[in-house]
């Protein structure tokens, strides 16, 4: 499909039948890998490269604050055509949880709605992921008691004061990469530790929902849907958090109009 900008009636015109070469948008194809999080993929439409800085700021404006999408069926047939393409690569049944914005866009709402005729994925918003790094804590008693106070069959000690100290080390240290959402530096430090694969059991957090978000992220693959996308900071934020929670879920991001390579630059 195309979109071009009549620069005379100052309108956006759209086609969903041809490409042009002077279409302002194109979708992503196939998706892109953003490899530095793992199995992640980018898909959505981005601007060509002939787009002017005013037409691209005049076409996000119109794409965020049109007042009633029911009566705009360019638009909306902008957004299902994109998410159509993403449910012919990636099958959206397969997406259990959905992540989004604490947003009233109507872009957002509309999307989501539209993802709703495919599956019904469970939504959380953006901010409570975000919030979710903080909140956790250790449960160093309980690790103590099942694991460095374990004892051989013999009845000596399976771990000497000098490892049970190494282990406490290793805790807190990756404590303070996730409070600080430090995920490459936990992946290429803490889970080098021959403690790391009992850690994850142990840890903690603040509320019975905390823990629940925490449980479906890391037991599901997780969409991440946006408008439009930026800077990236706040899709790296996210990324980052839930790279702690899971490092192999399979993790698509899905913003209407956006940059992927934004998401490469900002690691």
């Amino acid at each position: 499909m195309g979109v071009t900008f009549d620069s005379e009636k100052q309108m956006f015109v759209f086609d969903f039948e041809h490409d042009g070469s002077e279409d302002i948008v194109n979708l992503t194809g196939g998706g892109y890998q953003v490899k530095a999080f793992g199995k992640c993929f980018y898909y959505g439409y981005e601007f060509t490269d002939q787009v002017d800085s005013s037409v691209r700021s005049a076409f996000i404006k119109y794409v965020k604050f049109t007042n009633d999408l029911q009566d705009n069926p360019d638009l909306t047939d902008f957004i299902k055509n994109a998410i159509d393409s993403l449910n012919k690569r990636i099958n959206l049944y397969d997406y259990n949880l959905v992540v989004m914005p604490e947003s009233s866009s109507r872009v957002n709402q509309y999307m989501l709605r539209y993802i709703y005729r495919f599956a019904q994925p469970t939504l959380r918003k953006m901010e409570l992921v975000k919030a979710l790094p903080a909140n956790i804590s250790f449960d160093m008693d309980a690790y103590q008691e099942q694991y460095l106070d374990d004892v051989l069959e013999d009845g000596r000690p399976r771990y000497t004061e000098a490892q049970k100290e190494e282990a406490r080390q290793s805790i807190q240290k990756m404590l303070d990469l996730i409070h600080q959402k430090d995920y490459f530096t936990i992946a290429m430090d803490v889970k080098k530790s021959r403690f790391r694969p009992y850690i994850m059991d142990f840890l903690r957090f603040a509320t019975p929902s905390d823990e629940q978000l925490c449980d479906s992220i890391r037991q599901q693959n997780v969409l991440v849907i946006d408008d439009v996308t930026t800077s990236g900071s706040t899709l790296n934020e996210i990324l980052r958090t839930l790279r702690i929670l899971n490092e192999d879920n399979e993790i698509t991001i899905f913003s209407l109009i956006g940059r992927k390579d934004l998401m490469a630059e900002a690691v």
